[in-house]
């Protein structure tokens, strides 16, 4: 079988072709994975699909407290830091 590349003719077998050839292998000869295999992949794939859940709705959870704690501290009047280092202290105010 004579290839032409680059118009130079020869018996060659160049690394394009063999690529083509290794992937059609890889696609006609692909072990198909046992039952274990498979059962494995889907344990597996459901087990992240919880995680990710778990995740998606801590991070909800979070942005909403969040967003309620700044708009409590919003809402709140601020007090002078002679005051809160008093009531920290447990200091009473002389009448």
């Amino acid at each position: 079988m004579v290839f032409e590349r680059s118009g130079s003719p020869g018996l060659f077998c160049f690394k394009d072709d063999l690529q083509m050839y290794s992937a059609i292998a890889e696609a006609a000869f692909k072990p198909k994975p046992t039952v274990r295999e498979s059962k494995g992949d889907a344990t597996t794939q459901a087990a992240r699909d919880i995680l990710d859940k778990e995740t998606a709705d801590r991070e909800s959870k979070t942005q909403r407290l969040k967003l309620a704690r700044l708009a409590k501290e919003a809402a709140e009047p601020v007090a002078s830091p002679k005051l809160k280092r008093a009531l920290a202290r447990g200091v009473r105010r002389r009448a």
